[in-house]
Formats: structure tokens, sequence, C-alpha cells
């Protein structure tokens, strides 16, 4: 069966779940029967889209991301050694994708936030906060980062995007329980990489910063220069 009759063999509203499995349409897919990719795509479109718009919410974004995920699966198929389910291995690559996107918006709103603080006391105006809350937000996502994929989706969902327990079972693809549990082992997961930052750090505690420096001895400069007149 050639590539352009494959898919003209089956008609109507169950076409789709008609054909043979995912994994061995992926087969067949790397063996140079391209065509058949539609069926994997259609297959999971509906899936992909709920997992994916849980996370972003935007439709135009949306449906970059799942055109990116099947591009990506595709020329990934050698890659999907068939150890999980074919839909599982989807679903990953579109949460991923879609988790980075959205941890690199907010990372972006945070900065951004530091960048532009509203002037609402000295303290929000003091160089030296200003550098502190960048270096933690800094800090902060290299933890993030640094965490296993397995956990690092969850706590994504969880604390940036502020899902709730359901909402990020669905998206993922997790039991609740399951959520609960990684969620608990990414939060000590980073615990531990920010507390062997700042023990390491803790002998450069209460900084006394050079901006700090200067206006200290300008004050006291013109102190000493108004006593003299």
């Amino acid at each position: 069966m050639n590539e352009s009759s494959a898919l003209q063999d089956w008609d109507g509203a169950e076409r789709w779940n008609a054909f043979p499995p995912d994994e061995e349409i992926a087969d067949r897919v790397r063996a140079g029967e391209v065509a058949l990719y539609e069926v994997l795509m259609r297959r999971h479109n509906q899936r992909l889209y709920r997992a994916v718009r849980a996370i972003l919410r935007d439709e135009a974004e949306i449906d970059d991301l799942l055109q990116e995920t099947y591009l990506s699966a595709y020329r990934n198929l050698a890659r999907f050694e068939g150890r999980a389910r074919f839909s599982t291995w989807l679903t990953r690559i579109a949460v991923n994708r879609a988790l980075d996107r959205r941890r690199r918006a907010v990372v972006e709103e945070v900065f951004l936030q530091y960048d532009h603080p509203p002037a609402t006391s000295a303290d929000d105006l003091n160089p030296e906060r200003q550098s502190a809350r960048r270096e933690f937000a800094h800090l902060l996502e290299e933890a993030i980062d640094a965490l296993p994929d397995i956990y690092r989706g969850v706590y994504v969902l969880r604390e940036l995007e502020g899902m709730d327990i359901q909402e990020t079972s669905e998206a993922m693809g997790l039991d609740p329980t399951t959520v609960k549990t990684r969620l608990h082992r990414a939060r000590g997961l980073l615990r531990e990489r920010l507390a062997c930052h700042f023990d390491s750090a803790a002998v450069d505690a209460f900084p006394f910063g050079a901006q700090r420096c200067d206006r200290l001895v300008a004050a006291v400069l013109e102190k000493i220069a108004e006593a003299s007149r």
C-alpha cells in the first residue's frame, strides 16, 4: 500500500482509531510511509490540545506549540523505543515544551518587574536591594532548571502557574497522588540546592556595597566641608 492510498482506505468518524496501534504506525512512518503521520496527529490532537492549554491558555501560542511538538516528534521518531506508550511520549514532548515556554515567560516577568520596580519606598529604589532580588531570581531559575524532568514539570505547573492538583494531574497525565509526591520531592530538592548556595555564601552576608560606600563617603565629606565653612 503506497502513502497516498493508505489514508483513502478509511472513511467516517472512526477512521483514525480504525488504524493499527500508534506504535505500529510510528514504525511504518519511520520506514517511509510518511503520510500515515497524519493518523498520529489527528488521533492525538484533542489530548495534546487539552494538556497544552492547561499550561499556556493562549490559543495562538497553543497552535504554534502543537506544530513544534509534532515536528519535533517526527524528527525524533528514531528515539522512540517503545518502552512507553507513543501517546505518553508525544504528550511529554508537548508538555515539556509548554512548560519551557511558561517558565521563560515567568522569568521574563520577574526580571521586568525587578528592572522597573514601583517607587513605593526607599528600599524599592535601593540598588543593592534590586541587585539582590535579581540574583535570587537567577538562583531560583537555575535551581528549577536543575530539577529532574519528572519533578520540574509538576513544580512549574503548581508553583509558577498556580494550577491546582487536579489541573496539574490532567496536564501531566499523572495520578493526583503522584503529583503530590513529586511536588513534595521537587520542593525538597530546591530547598537543598538553595541551602547549599546560601551556606557557601554566608561569609559574604551583609556586604557593604561599593555604591553604598560611595554614598556614605560623599555624605560624610560633604558634612565635613559644611562644618569647616
